[in-house]
């Protein structure tokens, strides 16, 4: 009777870690797979919105399309179609654009961003600049993503606008420009000492 006791109990231990293993495994599994998918979500994912007050915002990564939204639309427009380029400053920013990338973190639901981003489409169009070098973010109020693209780059305020050459960050205009967007674009990629907004 005790030999059976101990065989019993023996199997029974086993059986649960077996058991314990399997779940820790399937557990692994299952985690690796929404990891997977998550990633693969955030390459597909363009011009998500959530619901925002009685519209909407866009989250995430995003492009010039998503501005074309009826709930972005008229803000977009409008800001680009009236903003006027210094012309004179966009001939010496054409050449300084060349080897340079840009992310812009904005907010669909701030009126900086509002106000700033359609502006500096109209430079960049002016300047015959490579759309497939600008990353555009869009982020929550939080100033984040769901995928976390903001994570490491010190996003306080939006818009804030990123330029790198060789993936160094050459400097940034935060929220809004010191003297105009043109001019503290140009003092950024000339390599002169500029501070933004909320610089220290």
């Amino acid at each position: 009777m005790k030999k059976i006791i101990i065989i019993f109990s023996a199997t029974l231990l086993v059986a649960c870690n077996s058991s314990k293993e399997k779940n820790k495994v399937e557990k692994n599994t299952s985690t690796e797979m929404i990891s997977e998918s998550r990633s693969l979500g955030t390459k597909e994912k363009i011009n998500d919105t959530i619901p925002y007050e009685d519209s909407v915002m866009l989250l995430g990564k995003a492009n010039r399309k998503g501005f074309q939204m009826d709930a972005f639309k008229d803000w977009f427009n409008t800001g680009y179609e009236a903003y006027k380029i210094d012309s004179e400053i966009l001939e010496e920013l054409k050449p300084l654009l060349k080897d340079v990338t840009i992310t812009l973190f904005m907010g669909t639901w701030c009126e900086d961003s509002q106000r700033e981003t359609p502006h500096f489409y109209k430079i960049l169009d002016g300047t015959n600049f490579d759309e497939s070098k600008l990353t555009l973010i869009t982020v929550s109020e939080e100033k984040t993503t769901p995928q976390g693209f903001e994570e490491g780059k010190n996003i306080t305020n939006v818009p804030t606008i990123i330029f790198y050459k060789n993936e160094k960050e050459l400097g940034r205009i935060v929220e809004y420009p010191i003297e105009s967007l043109e001019k503290d674009m140009l003092a950024i990629l000339s390599g002169k000492e500029y501070k933004h907004a909320y610089a220290e």
